[in-house]
């Protein structure tokens, strides 16, 4: 029972940091658009490129890794989300964290789809 309850609270974590990452941006928007040096709705592209990433990445990462064990998936989706968060946190042009963006968003619908998987075995 504790094994099933650490995994779930990792999962928990995780859905966690992924549902922060998707939403934080909304509130950050002027400040991101004056660092950046762009409009507001130019820095508003930031949500529609993560929301792209999300739609492009979970059809295809889940099919990709369908013939690996779902916690090696899931170690690997939130390995490439911390590498392209972090990028994020270090970008210094409005294009670069449009990427960062974008390539975030990629594991974060395998994560849910396989993270649900998992949590009902």
């Amino acid at each position: 029972m504790i094994r099933n309850e650490k995994s779930l609270i990792t999962l928990a974590l995780g859905g966690l940091s992924i549902g922060t990452t998707e939403f934080v941006m909304m509130g950050l928007l002027p400040d991101i658009a004056s660092n950046l040096r762009v409009s507001i709705p130019e820095a508003g592209h930031l949500i529609s490129a993560y929301a792209l990433g999300v739609v492009i990445g979970a059809p295809l990462l889940v099919a990709m890794g369908s013939s690996h064990p779902a916690k090696k998936i899931l170690l690997a989706l939130m390995t490439i989300f911390v590498a392209f968060n972090g990028l994020s946190a270090l970008a210094t042009s409005h294009s670069l964290l449009m990427m960062a963006r974008l390539l975030s968003g990629l594991p974060h619908g395998a994560f849910f789809g396989v993270g649900a998987v998992v949590a009902v075995d």
